[in-house]
């Protein structure tokens, strides 16, 4: 077994992003670095490292001589996000299904059972559990490149899990689309699980644009 080793801003990096994932940082909220840095007890080294990179991640955003502040959840954001991973997702889950080993499978499907855990038990970790599993059934593809736009499509689209999942009968809905999914793509079905995982993320998508247009316009 691997040992991974996570260096002190790896661990800031990651509290911090869940806690801006599960909403304990509200958007638009400047990050108090001094509370922060006593809080954690670390120097602000480290902690400015994590924000660098949770500002490459889109999550924060930085203001001369005001600091960070967690980035709200955008409607542009949705549909360029979720129109990119359109463009390149569903094919490269395709092409990863016919070269999935049964060792792939295996990790597909725990990470679909984590998911389904996770949904049932603790709506915080949802968002890291989706992008596990979309991420399992892409990574047997092989390239390099297109894991690592993908990766970071959902690593932006995380938020907009639970916001998409905020409305009741959802989380039912996706878990028969994601075990769909998972069926089409560990039988080597891929044209099929393809048109699945583009009419997961469209619907999602659809979801999204008509939420956004009702809290533009709650009269309408």
């Amino acid at each position: 077994m691997a040992i991974v080793v996570q260096t002190l801003s790896e661990q800031i990096y990651a509290l911090i992003r869940d806690r801006i994932i599960s909403g304990d940082l509200p958007a638009d909220t400047a990050i108090r670095q001094d509370a922060l840095a006593a809080e954690l007890g670390v120097s602000k080294i480290p902690l400015r490292e994590a924000f660098a990179r949770l500002e490459q991640d889109g999550l924060l955003f930085y203001i001369t001589n005001r600091g960070f502040f967690v980035r709200s959840l955008s409607f542009d954001e949705v549909e360029e996000v979720y129109a990119l991973r359109l463009k390149i997702e569903p094919e490269a889950v395709g092409l990863a299904s016919k070269k999935a080993t049964d060792a792939d499978k295996k990790v597909a499907h725990n990470a679909l059972l984590a998911l389904d855990e996770a949904a049932g038990s603790d709506r915080s970790k949802v968002g890291k559990m989706n992008r596990n599993f979309h991420m399992a059934l892409v990574r047997p593809i092989q390239r390099q490149v297109t894991i690592q736009v993908v990766e970071r499509l959902n690593l932006i689209s995380e938020r907009y899990v639970g916001k998409h999942l905020e409305p009741a009968g959802r989380d039912s809905r996706a878990h028969e689309e994601h075990t769909a999914m998972y069926e089409a793509w560990a039988a080597g079905q891929a044209k099929v699980v393809e048109g699945m995982m583009y009419d997961h993320i469209n619907s999602t998508l659809e979801d999204l644009r008509k939420q956004f247009e009702l809290e533009k316009n709650p009269a309408a």
